[in-house]
């Protein structure tokens, strides 16, 4: 059997990982890559493999990360069934074909500003149609049942506590007569997070293949999140000013009007419009109503058992049209604007950055993770004090603050719990993650465990298991 990580080896982006066992080719994820433009584009428009050759794939959760090049995959020739939870599948459908269109206003771009040497492909890297055509491969599953993927091997999704939907795999894989156990985390995520269930155990593998995002990062407690984003609303309030939320449509806009709901319900924050400028962020919205199956504890008793839709309350208003979202800009403060993209590199969120990154009156709040190369990453630097959006150079006068507690992703203490309480592992494969997290968690689990051999891939690598 080999291992071969086609993304996300050594950096954050473009989760992709190949299983070659009995003449088989089986797919973990096939994500975009994200951060610098025309370094992104061209790693995007080729695959170092053949996707007719690809047997199956297993889809660990919808972000675009994971699953952004699946309609590329499919238009070049793939026909393989995808495996993934059922919420999964359903945010997926939405999640690909607003890619689709992101890509083909990417083309127009690209065509407007780019030199014809410069194109990283003929056309867009796939359209809305591609994204359509791609969602016949697709098959749900459901939690902790075993499904067959193709002669050999069997798998079975646990809860990663990411995203909704989110799963960690387990792989029962046969070969010449002996059967191997091998794990992957997909995203891992956080005990306590709003509104879906936290992660499960890890039963016994001999192989992990295991994120590193945060590998040597503390995240605060997750209950700090609320109470900074309440400070963060009613001093930006005080001063008239718009609060700027840049968030991944998925997850981390549905977090963030949770709480402020909860905000709102116990009278913490002041009374000021919450528009959430994302047509995206809103068919998100419906498809976490179709899943409760996925929902936590406190989801049932804040907010169901009473019959309230967690998502909507008196303050928020969710935009449509283009018209709606260019109003705002005109309109003046106390506001609150959440718009994708999370990183700041694509859609509605760079048009309110513009036209209020000046405004020294404005605070821009990170939410999420933040790649190298993106726009997003350099407005949380306080090194810089300048960024360019739309290829004009901007003062960067707002506020800038940074909330780490809402990460979705596991940190430092629990890597180091996951992978420690992870039975029998022989083979530690870190992936998902830039070198300076990778390394440190590397360093650590080699003291803690010093019988796991510990592989950090860079991306093509190939780990004989």
């Amino acid at each position: 059997m080999k291992i071969i990580p086609h993304g996300a080896a050594q950096e954050v982006t473009g989760s992709c990982h190949e299983i070659q066992v009995n003449g088989k080719k089986v797919l973990l994820d096939c994500g975009l890559f994200q951060g610098h433009r025309q370094e992104s584009a061209v790693k995007n428009a080729e695959f170092p493999f053949d996707p007719k050759e690809i047997d199956a794939m297993i889809l660990s959760h919808a972000h675009a990360d994971h699953v952004g090049r699946v309609p590329l995959l499919s238009k070049n020739g793939f026909t393989a069934s995808i495996h993934c939870t059922y919420a999964t599948k359903d945010l997926a459908a939405v999640m690909l074909a607003d890619s689709g269109y992101i890509n083909e206003k990417d083309e127009e771009y690209f065509c407007k500003y780019l030199k014809k040497s410069m194109m990283p492909c003929d056309g867009p890297l796939y359209t809305i149609l591609d994204a359509t055509n791609c969602l016949e491969h697709f098959e749900g599953e459901n939690y902790n049942e075993w499904f067959d993927v193709c002669e050999g091997v069997k798998a079975q999704f646990l809860d990663a506590g990411h995203i909704l939907g989110a799963a960690m795999v387990v792989l029962e894989i046969t070969e010449d007569g002996v059967t191997k156990m091998v794990g992957f985390s997909g995203d891992l995520g956080r005990s306590m997070l709003p509104i879906i269930r936290d992660p499960a155990d890890m039963p016994p593998v001999e192989t992990l293949i295991c994120e590193s995002t945060y590998g040597n990062r503390p995240h605060e407690d997750i209950a700090s999140a609320k109470i900074a984003l309440r400070d963060i609303i009613t001093t930006t309030a005080r001063r008239g000013g718009k609060v700027l939320i840049p968030a991944f449509s998925l997850e981390r806009t549905q977090e963030i009007v949770y709480d402020l709901h909860v905000l709102w319900d116990d009278k913490e924050i002041p009374a000021m419009p919450i528009v959430i400028d994302s047509p995206l962020a809103t068919k998100v919205t419906d498809v976490f109503m179709k899943h409760p199956e996925c929902y936590d504890k406190d989801m049932y008793e804040k907010f169901l058992a009473k019959a309230h839709n967690p998502f909507q309350f008196s303050l928020v208003r969710y935009t449509q049209s283009t018209e709606e979202s260019k109003e705002l800009n005109g309109t003046p403060g106390p506001m609150i604007i959440m718009a994708g993209s999370g990183m700041c590199e694509a859609g509605r969120i760079r048009h309110h950055l513009k036209n209020e990154i000046e405004d020294e009156r404005n605070t821009i709040v990170a939410v999420g993770y933040m790649a190298q190369n993106t726009l997003g990453r350099r407005i949380i630097d306080p090194e810089v004090t300048e960024v360019k959006i739309f290829d004009k150079i901007y003062q960067k006068k707002a506020q800038t603050l940074y909330i780490n507690a809402y990460s979705g992703h596991a940190d430092m203490t629990d890597l180091d719990n996951f992978i420690c309480s992870t039975k029998g592992v022989k083979k530690l494969i870190l992936v998902h993650g830039e070198l300076d997290q990778m390394q440190p968690l590397a360093d650590r689990i080699k003291n803690i465990c010093k019988d796991i051999e510990v592989i950090m891939p860079e991306r093509d690598d190939v780990i004989e298991v």
